[in-house]
């Protein structure tokens, strides 16, 4: 007798083009699946990859990407273009704007450009019906403000990636009908203010990730994450949120689905 197949998983947010994982692509995946993670969206944060970050999702079924200009990244890369952007999402397997966002953490002094850059990728979520994808450090005060500004002015949908910042943040993310993301910053032990403010959340806006090949949770911490890791963090969230490990899971795939709803197949195909 087999034994049952582990719950499905989806790994909401990784980097599969960084050249930590060059040349095991299918190996990764593979072990990624071996743990329930049937799909995965692998982000592209600078436009120039753009086609080698296609050509991951196109070779693997479950593999979806995104793609806009990382906020670390604007002072030294063409400012996008909303057209540039919705002209992306044509492809079946494009499935997000961004990350885009607003990290004054190591980037300062490009505040002023990484705003114009995230207003740009908002008007392409919104023209495009695409989640946006967010990206904040030590910016919560300019990010509440321009995604309220700019949620008045038009309607997105929205995660706030590898969330890790205030609970005013939080809150604010929430009220505009946004999801959260947990990482695994959200499994390290000193983490309990943030699980704090993850089992405060309403549990329909809750999304897991790696983020790899960064912030590998226990017991991988300290060295490179990859998507099978998500496991781990999710057996975490079930236990923030008070669940069993297989609940968490359901839940957590059917928010990925009602967010990023061109990614509700594995194959990318539209449901009938």
């Amino acid at each position: 007798m087999r034994d049952a197949a582990p719950p499905a998983l989806v790994d909401s947010h990784c980097h599969l083009d960084f050249p930590d994982f060059d040349g095991e692509h299918a190996a990764l995946i593979e072990r990624a699946r071996a743990t329930g993670v049937t799909r995965m969206v692998t982000i592209c944060t600078r436009l120039r990859n753009e086609p080698a970050v296609r050509a991951l999702a196109e070779a693997h079924e479950g593999v979806f990407y995104a793609a806009g200009t990382h906020p670390m990244g604007v002072a030294e890369e063409p400012m996008a273009s909303v057209d540039q952007l919705v002209a992306l999402a044509a492809h079946p397997k494009f499935v997000g704007i961004g990350e885009t966002g607003l990290d004054y953490h190591y980037t300062a002094e490009s505040a002023a450009l990484q705003q114009e850059s995230l207003r740009i990728h908002i008007e392409a979520a919104r023209r495009t019906g695409l989640p946006l994808i967010i990206h904040a450090r030590d910016a919560d005060d300019d990010m509440a403000r321009i995604l309220t500004e700019e949620h008045r002015a038009g309607a997105f949908g929205c995660v706030m990636h590898c969330f890790s910042s205030s609970a005013a943040l939080a809150r604010t993310a929430l009220d505009l009908g946004f999801y959260l993301s947990m990482s695994g910053i959200a499994a390290f032990p000193r983490s309990s203010d943030l699980r704090e403010i993850f089992a405060a959340a309403p549990l329909d806006r809750i999304l897991v990730e790696t983020d790899s090949p960064y912030l590998a949770p226990p017991p991988h911490r300290g060295r490179r994450n990859e998507p099978a890791h998500v496991v781990h963090t999710a057996r975490v969230g079930a236990e923030v949120f008070g669940l069993s490990f297989e609940d968490f899971a359901a839940a957590t795939s059917a928010n990925f689905d009602r967010l990023f709803a061109k990614a509700a197949r594995p194959d990318g195909r539209a449901r009938a």
